[in-house]
């Protein structure tokens, strides 16, 4: 395997770097500002629009899809570095139009949606004219295990009709947000992996309410945010069923691989962001008589996070190779894998970073606070740390037993 990156990718990388540096991180911390002054934070900033445009009028737009009619073109291993980049910055990802849950949903709807689904759904989103929820995890149940979801999509002659309450439902909180994909309970005697379906559902349907918005350790993450949604009665015509009833599960398998790799690799890209502003805090900040780099094993501190970063980040790109060579089924276990090392090895990085910045580690005068809060979601965030680490070892295990 080759990691170097190619031609295609270097381009992009380079172009990328330059709209981050020159356009997204000169207005950011004006942008968080702004925004916490507001009444009401769950708006969209004109400059976030605009720096949209920017963006797509550079080609730097939908970077995620393999797919080049609609997006870059890359495969994952070419996409990781991006995706790393727009880690860095907390609306990158969506001036790019590459933020989660809306790739997610892009892919699904890409490679599972109808044509009908695909010119009332698709196109907007991959315009970047709407956004989109995601909407799987209970308050009620383990949903670590899915199949433990209570929330049902009945089908009823040739409707579907949706009741339950979801809630983490990230991006719906959006201004803009006008489509969820609601994933239910549709058979409960068909086999364990056949018994779900997964439901577009426009936010404006009767019977859908957000029943509030979620603090993330006290942070509601405005404009995207997540939310306690309730589905009562939620009556669809059938065809607003993904691919047909009772083909959730094989959806969410086809969503969650590149996922899991674009969410390592935004995670890896802040944690650069945190190394590089704990080394400048260390050199520029005198205690004692000597710079914070010299005292207390914090050079040591800063080594050990270097190389956890090259570390986690070579087991991402060999996840993503696998997973373009091999397909979901090949990289199974390693894509399970980085799910567990890269937001631990993040956390670890941040928190060195909040200690080096002292007390103002914990304000929003620096970004660490909100990194270390996304970072531990992260290890809960599409399977906890426990589920993966059982994936990896079944698949270890099998390996002994004739």
């Amino acid at each position: 395997m080759d990691f170097a990156h190619s031609a295609r990718a270097a381009d992009y990388l380079a172009r990328v770097a330059e709209f981050i540096s020159t356009e997204i991180d000169p207005i950011e911390p004006g942008y968080h500002r702004e925004l916490a002054t507001l009444d009401n934070p769950w708006v969209t900033l004109p400059v976030i629009e605009e720096l949209k445009a920017k963006a797509r009028e550079r080609g730097l737009w939908n970077l995620f899809l393999p797919d080049e009619r609609h997006g870059a073109g890359l495969c994952n291993v070419e996409y990781a570095p991006l995706a790393e980049l727009m880690g860095r910055s907390a609306i990158a990802p969506e001036v790019f139009n590459c933020n989660a849950p809306d790739t997610g949903n892009m892919e699904v709807l890409h490679l599972y949606g109808s044509p009908a689904q695909q010119e009332r759904w698709l196109a907007p989103l991959l315009r970047g004219e709407i956004r989109s929820a995601f909407c799987m995890t209970e308050p009620d149940v383990a949903s670590s295990d899915a199949t433990n979801m209570v929330a049902t999509a009945t089908v009823k002659d040739d409707d579907i009709v949706l009741n339950g309450t979801k809630w983490f439902s990230t991006g719906i909180g959006h201004p803009n947000c006008r489509v969820a994909i609601f994933m239910g309970l549709t058979d409960p005697d068909a086999a364990k992996h056949a018994r779900h379906s997964m439901v577009l559902v426009p936010l404006d349907t009767p019977g859908v309410k957000v029943e509030r918005m979620l603090p993330v350790f006290g942070r509601h993450e405005e404009p995207f945010g997540h939310g306690e949604v309730s589905f009562t009665d939620v009556r669809l015509p059938l065809d607003a069923v993904i691919a047909g009833p009772g083909r959730g599960f094989e959806i969410a398998q086809g969503r969650l691989g590149p996922g899991r790799i674009h969410h390592c690799m935004r995670l890896i890209g802040l944690a650069e962001k945190a190394l590089e502003l704990a080394c400048k805090r260390a050199t520029g900040r005198v205690a004692f008589g000597s710079p914070l780099a010299g005292l207390g094993g914090n050079r040591e501190r800063i080594a050990d996070a270097r190389i956890a970063i090259e570390q986690a980040r070579l087991l991402v790109l060999n996840a993503a190779w696998k997973l373009d060579t091999f397909g979901l089924k090949g990289a199974l276990s390693e894509v399970s894998q980085i799910k567990v090392v890269v937001p631990n090895m993040a956390l670890g990085v941040i928190d060195m970073a909040i200690q080096l910045h002292g007390a103002a580690g914990m304000t929003d005068d620096f970004p660490l606070a909100a990194a270390f809060a996304g970072a531990r979601a992260l290890r809960l965030a599409d399977g906890p740390d426990e589920v993966h680490q059982g994936v990896v070892s079944r698949i270890e295990l099998k390996k002994y037993v004739s």
